[in-house]
Parts: structure tokens; sequence; C-alpha cells
């Protein structure tokens, strides 16, 4: 019996919107729809991210580009995303599968039951059957609460269902080391081995800063950054051709069968690289690059990953060595006021900041000369005012300072998330 499987696939809007005419890829989400539709037949469980919304209300709307005012932005998605989920619903319905529309934005994610709740939701669309559609709502979206892009947004989405791959569908057919386009030397790269940093230097990656089209938000740099986020969450992620969907059956088939075999080059990614390039021609299976989530690691748990991932940071506590060691060792333990070196930024209790290492002079102020590293972030038991004030003292000094003690620590040791190594 073959292993049941969650999918979640991303579809940006130029694989849905044509760029010079805004008439919608019919097609692309046809064929999107016939593999969805295979996929769920074959016992897996599938998670669409559709951008589009604003590029559909574009067309619907006679307008030629984007507007800069973002009343006008929110405006467009609110026609267009109702457009854009009814042909998904008529296209699907073709084949009796229901759907859901799931818009989110991260201020429906801040607090961890409203994090739950998301989760909970989709988890019960995929047992009931239901084919989830998430976009982010940018007819509420402002910059402070967006996701940025929905390659981000299929990264979380990714987590907060426990998917077991993402599927990133652009307009190329994989990743490489320079624009195929342009270069014909440019080399395809293939697999990234669970112990790759996930960055274009590492990589060896040249990329463009911005979208690719007008339609779209995105770029490549984007899907790296989703990559990263997806695998630290445990979830194998693929890009790929948005024009030839129905691969993604194919290429499921053949990760199931190479789930072991990416360190067989000892090391060495460019042998990887010839090495997957052979299996994949053996195995008529087309170009595709694959991040490889190490299951072998322990993964971010579901709160860390929504800490790290699903929340704002709204400012900064600086601490010494001595905290980070307390901090990251096995048995973690909390932060304590006598670990904090200086406050950054305005924050109240139980917003989510940042965690930076510096080092201190002899007076106990924060060395300006040693450069600060963010490690991690934390939820606060006290303001930033209220820090300032407790930074560098015992815990049993609180009350004395504030007049109140509502908690020994700065930061409980399950409200400290740190990225994985």
């Amino acid at each position: 019996m073959s292993t049941s499987y969650t999918i979640v696939i991303k579809l940006g809007s130029s694989s849905l919107v044509d760029e010079k005419t805004k008439e919608p890829k019919l097609s692309t989400m046809a064929m999107v729809v016939e593999t969805v539709v295979r996929l769920r037949r074959n016992g897996h469980r599938v998670v669409l991210v559709s951008s589009g919304g604003i590029a559909v209300g574009l067309k619907t709307l006679n307008l030629e580009r984007r507007p800069k005012h973002l009343a006008q932005v929110q405006a467009i998605a609110a026609v267009g995303q109702g457009r854009l989920i009814g042909r998904w619903d008529a296209l699907f319905s073709q084949f009796s599968q229901r759907i859901a529309q799931i818009l989110i934005t991260r201020n429906d994610i801040v607090d961890w039951t409203q994090y739950k709740n998301a989760q909970n939701t989709i988890h019960e669309l995929l047992q009931m059957g239901v084919v989830p559609i998430v976009n982010e709502n940018d007819t509420l979206s402002v910059s402070e609460i967006k996701f940025g892009d929905n390659d981000t947004l299929s990264a979380i989405t990714a987590a907060l269902c426990g998917a077991d791959y993402l599927f990133l569908l652009t307009d190329v057919d994989c990743l490489y080391t320079d624009n195929p386009r342009t270069n014909p030397e440019a080399k395809p790269i293939l697999v990234v081995p669970a112990t790759s940093q996930v960055s274009e230097g590492t990589l060896g990656v040249k990329t463009s800063s911005g979208s690719g089209s007008d339609v779209g938000t995105g770029g490549m740099t984007t899907k790296l950054i989703a990559a990263e986020l997806a695998t630290n969450a445990g979830v194998n992620t693929i890009i790929m051709k948005s024009t030839e969907p129905s691969n993604i059956s194919k290429v499921v088939s053949y990760m199931q069968s190479r789930e072991s075999a990416t360190t067989s080059a000892n090391g060495d990614i460019e042998e990887l690289q010839k090495l997957e390039l052979l299996s994949l021609q053996e195995g008529d299976v087309p170009l595709h690059t694959r991040f490889v989530a190490d299951k072998k690691q322990m993964h971010l748990k579901n709160r860390e990953f929504w800490m790290l991932h699903g929340l704002v940071s709204k400012g900064a506590i600086i601490i010494d060595r001595g905290a980070h060691a307390a901090l990251t060792r096995k048995n973690k333990a909390g932060l304590l006021p006598a670990g904090v070196i200086e406050v950054e930024g305005n924050f109240h209790e139980h917003e989510c900041i940042d965690l930076k290492v510096g080092a201190r002079l002899e007076n106990g102020e924060l060395d300006p000369a040693c450069e600060l590293e963010t490690i991690g972030r934390a939820r606060c038991n006290y303001t930033s005012l209220e820090i300032s004030k407790i930074k560098g003292l015992q815990s049993d000094q609180i009350e004395n300072v504030l007049g109140y003690a509502d908690s020994e620590y700065v930061a409980h040791r399950e409200n400290l998330a740190f990225p994985p190594h």
C-alpha cells in the first residue's frame, strides 16, 4: 500500500495570469485541477496556495498596472479574489471535488490560539476530503501585517498542516547557478541536501531581487527563503515549472525512491548534482530542484516555528554570552534579568522580540564595538520600559525596582525559540 502524503502546491500570479494580456491561463489552472484530483484519488491530502486575486482584479477593472495607493490595491483585490475562487470552484466542480477558501494575514495568527485554530481548520478540511485554497487577504492586508509574498505564506501553510512536500511552481524548471536564458553555461541545481545552508551565496546562485513579472510579487530569492522556512519545519520543498503541473505526481513517486539517496556523493555538491541528473534521466523525471528536509534531525516544534516565522518582531533584547549559553543548552533555562544588557525598541508584554547576543563592558553596559548576533526570538513577561529598569539585576530585586514582580523571568523557556543549526 502506497504512503499517503500531505502536499502543498503554490502557484504564483504569473502562473495563473498572462503578464501581457492579463488573461487567465485557464489551461494551466485546468491541469493543476486535474493533478490535484489525481493526487487526491491516490490517497494524498492536497492544499493549494493560490496567488492571483489582484491580477484578476486588474483585468476585471481594465487596469493596465497595479496602482501604488494601498486602498486602490485592496479594492482591486476585493474584486479579483471572488472571481479567482469562482474559477477554481468551476474547474474543481467538473470532478465533484469540494474546495474551501482560506484568506489570512499575519494578524490572523499572531495569537497562539488563533494559529492553532487556523491549523485545526485546515486539518478538518483535509479530513473531510476538501481541498483548501489559501491566499493572503490582500483586501485587508497592510505592510505591517503582510507575509510579503505567497512563497512565504506557502511555507507557513506547509508548516501549519504538517506537510510532507511543498511544491513551488514557477516559470523555470529548476534552480540554476545563473540565468539560463542569458548564460548558456548556467548549471542546474537539482538537489540541496538537508545539511546545506539554503541561500544564494552558499548555493552559488545568482538571482534578481524582484518579481519576474508585472502581476507577481515574488522571485527566486523569495523561493529560497520559503525553502529554508519549510525545510526547517521538516517539509521537503520542490521548485519546478508551472506549465506542466501533471509532473508533480511523477516527482512525488521519484522522491519516495530517493529519500535516502541524497548523501551518496560524500558531501561533494557538484558530484551530487551529476548523480541526480543521471538519476532523473534514467527515471524520465523532469528537471526540478529538491530541498531535502532532514527527518533525522530535531525539527522546530510547532510553537517555535510560529514564534520565528508567524509573528512580527516588535523590538529586541541584547543578552550576554552567559545567558546565551543557558538559553541554548539541551535543558534550556528561562531568560533572567541578570543576563540582559540592553533593550531596543518599544514593546508590550507578550509581544514578539528578537534575541541578540552582545558583550558587556566592565561597567555592565553594552560594548558598542562588539557586533551583535541575532540568535532567536522571545515573548517577554515585561514591557520594554520595565526590562530597561531591571536589566542586569537579580530576580529577587525586581519587586524593589518595579513595585511588583509578575515573574522571576524576563521570558519563560517555553516562550523562547531558536532556529535549527
